[in-house]
């Protein structure tokens, strides 16, 4: 039987049943929902209020679902289908703003009002237009899974104008900012945690899950194949976590484990930068011990939590005297923007810096193929220098 098709037989005690296809449960099992009559045409009755309830919106498992408990579902399947931070966000938003607004609503009732109230009620909270805009692209989706599992959900609610995401102001510091923050790190036993930010375009959970091992020396390479990560936990007592399928995650305590980047193209060996090799080499000498060998551990050897590395880097800031150009400080991503703007300065090839940042795209796939280390150092090093050369020019941050 398809979607909406039904049938209607006879049991052995002479009872007639009256069953319907109708989609699919969380559990992945069919939902077959059916009715027991005393006669062939009572049954057959039955069948046709069957697909009439199914067409109509009408829970046809005999109650109607709310949109509190259909997102708690759905959640629970995406635990197991999306990567942790996703998982998390996505957590957040249903709890957040969907429940508290339209939780009490039946999937077959909803409208494109209650889209709307949803996306004003972040507005409302003083939230940006990109929030709002997110919020909506996760009831969405949330939705189109209930459709596919055989929940009426009104096509016009899948139709609503999603709010204009807000333009970024997120930039790259400028040359002369990057050499004050290297000035100023530069003091720093673990000043080159800031370098691998600013002039090796690591990311903040490559830089906290890179281990000594994964360093080489000799060979001047860093093996960026692993980030440090939080997981959620499944079941705190047996210690189990929401891992979806197919991810690869190492734990190490607690709830910190390595995790592997989500594409291939964010796996990948970078030459290490002149300017790193010698305070990196430094550091390993005076690094805290790390039962994990961890490079840029907290000074008890834990996992740094990615809240407090936040932290210093604004700090950083305030004592170099660099901020964004509305007064804000930048974000860590804005050092790997920095990255490619330096790169990009020096000449460099933008498929050569695609290689080095990590990005996906089929445009990264070719660089992986063609770009060698030789090419990819000389990179690095060239946009390192404008950032040298302009330190010894004793910049002024505009």
């Amino acid at each position: 039987m398809g979607y909406g098709d039904g049938s209607v037989t006879q049991r052995k005690d002479g009872k007639w049943v009256a069953r319907i296809e109708a989609g699919w449960t969380s559990k992945g099992t069919r939902r077959r929902p059916s009715r027991v009559r005393d006669t062939e045409a009572a049954a057959k009755r039955a069948l046709r209020d069957l697909k009439r309830e199914l067409l109509t919106g009408q829970e046809v498992t005999g109650r109607k679902v709310s949109v509190k408990a259909w997102c708690e579902d759905w959640l629970k399947v995406q635990s197991r289908r999306v990567r942790p931070k996703t998982l998390q966000t996505d957590t957040s938003i249903v709890r957040k703003w969907i429940v508290p607004t339209i939780g009490h609503r039946r999937l077959g009732d909803l409208t494109p009002a209650d889209v709307r109230k949803t996306t004003e009620a972040v507005r409302t909270a003083g939230r940006s237009s990109t929030t709002a805009n997110y919020t909506q692209r996760v009831l969405e989706r949330a939705l189109r899974a209930a459709i596919r599992e055989g929940h009426h959900v009104p096509e016009r609610v899948l139709m609503v104008d999603k709010p204009a995401p807000e333009v970024s102001d997120r930039t790259a510091l400028a040359v002369p900012q990057a050499a004050k923050m290297l000035e100023s790190v530069s003091a720093l036993p673990d000043g080159s945690r800031w370098i691998a930010a600013l002039l090796q375009g690591m990311r903040q959970g490559e830089c906290l899950g890179l281990t000594w091992d994964h360093v080489d020396f000799k060979a001047r390479a860093i093996d960026v194949s692993w980030q440090l990560q939080s997981l959620k936990y499944a079941d705190r007592e047996r210690e189990t976590f929401l891992v979806p399928d197919g991810y690869e995650a190492r734990r190490l305590e607690g709830a910190w484990h390595l995790t592997r980047p989500k594409t291939r193209q964010g796996r990948r060996v970078i030459p290490m930068l002149d300017w790193m090799h010698d305070p990196l080499l430094v550091w390993r000498g005076e690094a805290p011990e790390s039962r994990h060998g961890l490079v840029w551990p907290r000074a008890s050897g834990m996992p740094q939590s990615a809240k407090v590395d936040r932290e210093r880097w604004r700090a950083l800031q305030e004592v170099a005297g660099v901020a964004h150009p509305n007064g804000r400080p930048y974000t860590l991503h804005e050092a790997r923007n920095t990255t490619a703007s330096l790169l990009l300065a020096a000449g460099v090839d933008p498929t050569i810096i695609q290689a080095i940042l990590g990005h996906s795209s089929y445009v990264v796939s070719q660089g992986y193929m063609t770009v060698d280390d030789a090419m990819v150092r000389d990179a690095l090093n060239r946009g390192a220098q404008k950032v040298i050369e302009a330190a010894r020019k004793a910049p002024t941050v505009p």
